[in-house]
């Protein structure tokens, strides 16, 4: 029996439906003007955690961790713990761990940025260079559930890169544990420095160091709208990838459009969380109510139906568009983390969505795929940020250098400019830098014009 069958007769309203057209502007404000960033208050609670951390260092992050949760007395994870992980996990877990890291391998392999050098005129040269970070704080989240597979996307792009040490923090159990196959996944990947710590004070050890905990360069992961608020917070002293709000989906679909994949697709993010938003935005007027109707029937088969009827109720949208046009603009002015396109021309249609974190493309593309295995990267801006910003990458786990090299005859070249430029602004030691190395220099020590070329 399937899940429509089941749910002929099931209460609907799971979903709100409402037709594109009928939004008055401060409706359709309202619904694509969301955000990633925590409301004031949660912001203000995390900025104290910080400071808390930042003058008070291990004490003040074991007082956190009892105060808030997430911690321990003692928050290193030791590697006898870490190997011990491994060795009891399930064979066929530590094997789909060891496919999916190859993967994610293969996939931020093709990443890694290629240093450039050229010439801007005879004698003027610069080089673009690509350098790695050399520490980064990973954080997972953790406690009451488990992301090893979000461990594999922060650290693999990060080795990939070539960062030279990589930290792990993720909130234990009440017990003071950590999830076993994330610790798995650390020992597989070789990654050795783990803390048992959550929350706005895991993000604060990591920006700012503690006694015990070296500080990094760079935090990057997905998180609760704690986390994301301390990464706000400590953005200046210590970078980040983004903030990350609750996870989304958007569905655009036709006539063509199987409701039952529809349906599952909007659940899969859903569950994450009662914040989290699903939509999906149809041509087809009847779809709507196919699609409640398999959401209903899939519901008792699911251990997260509450959150998930909470997510729907409060966050779940069915919209209906008088055209394909119409649809596919709401999607780029909503910027969804996920996009799935269920239409009878999928490969084009996606190919108009611009702006979204991931896009699956037709029937037999699931979220679910990109969220473990196809080796795309799983960290993904949320909150309408895909409008500016694309899924984690290489890229994130460096930075670019600019060197200048000049020639007595480039620098000759362009010496107009610089003193021409900067009188006009007032900055005489700037017209002078040029100037003075043709004014004072002894014509014994000035170099050859080919002395800083390539070729020497």
């Amino acid at each position: 029996m399937s899940p429509a069958t089941r749910a002929a007769e099931a209460p609907s309203g799971l979903m709100r439906v409402r037709r594109l057209a009928d939004l008055d502007p401060g409706a359709r404000r309202e619904l694509v003007n969301r955000s990633a960033v925590p409301d004031r208050e949660v912001r203000r609670s995390a900025a104290g955690i910080c400071r808390s951390i930042e003058e008070g260092g291990d004490r003040a992050l074991a007082y956190a961790g009892i105060a808030y949760g997430g911690g321990r007395s003692d928050p290193r994870v030791g590697t006898a713990e870490i190997s011990t992980a491994l060795r009891n996990t399930d064979r066929s877990v530590r094997r789909a761990l060891e496919e999916a890291i190859d993967s994610v391998q293969r996939h931020h392999q093709a990443q890694i940025p290629e240093s450039v050098s050229h010439e801007t005129r005879p004698g003027v040269r610069i080089d673009r260079r690509w350098t790695p970070l050399r520490r980064v704080g990973a954080y997972i989240p953790g406690g009451k559930a488990s992301y090893p597979s979000s461990l594999v996307m922060t650290a693999v792009p990060a080795q990939v890169a070539g960062v030279g040490e990589i930290v792990v923090a993720s909130p234990c159990d009440e017990d003071g544990s950590l999830d076993r196959t994330l610790l798995a996944a650390a020992a597989l990947l070789g990654v050795d420095e783990v803390y048992a710590m959550g929350g706005a004070q895991a993000v604060a050890a990591l920006a700012f160091g503690t006694e015990t905990i070296r500080r990094v360069d760079k935090i990057v992961g997905p998180g609760n709208a704690w986390v994301t608020a301390a990464k706000l917070e400590v953005y200046g002293t210590c970078a980040i990838d983004l903030p990350a709000g609750p996870s989304e989906v958007l569905v655009v679909a036709d006539h063509t459009a199987d409701p039952r994949l529809v349906a599952i697709d909007l659940l899969c993010q859903a569950e994450h969380g009662p914040d989290s938003p699903a939509l999906v935005i149809t041509t087809d007027p009847d779809l709507a109510a196919r699609v409640e109707a398999e959401i209903a029937g899939f519901l008792p088969l699911l251990p997260r139906r509450d959150i998930l009827r909470s997510a729907l109720a409060t966050h779940g949208e069915a919209l209906l568009a008088s055209s394909l046009d119409e649809a596919l603009d709401f999607a780029n002015a909503y910027a969804p983390e996920h996009a799935s396109v269920l239409t009878a021309d999928a490969d084009s249609d996606a190919g108009r969505l611009v702006n979204a974190g991931s896009v699956y493309v037709g029937r037999w593309s699931p979220e679910s795929a990109g969220d473990y295995a196809t080796g795309a990267n799983h960290v993904l801006p949320t909150g309408g940020l895909a409008r500016s910003h694309g899924p984690l990458g290489v890229e994130d786990f460096g930075s670019w250098r600019q060197v200048q090299t000049l020639t007595r005859a480039g620098l000759e070249s362009i010496r107009p400019v610089i003193e021409e430029l900067a009188a006009a602004e007032g900055l005489d030691a700037h017209r002078m830098a040029a100037s003075i190395r043709f004014e004072t220099a002894p014509a014994a020590t000035l170099p050859d014009e080919d002395t800083n070329s390539e070729e020497a």
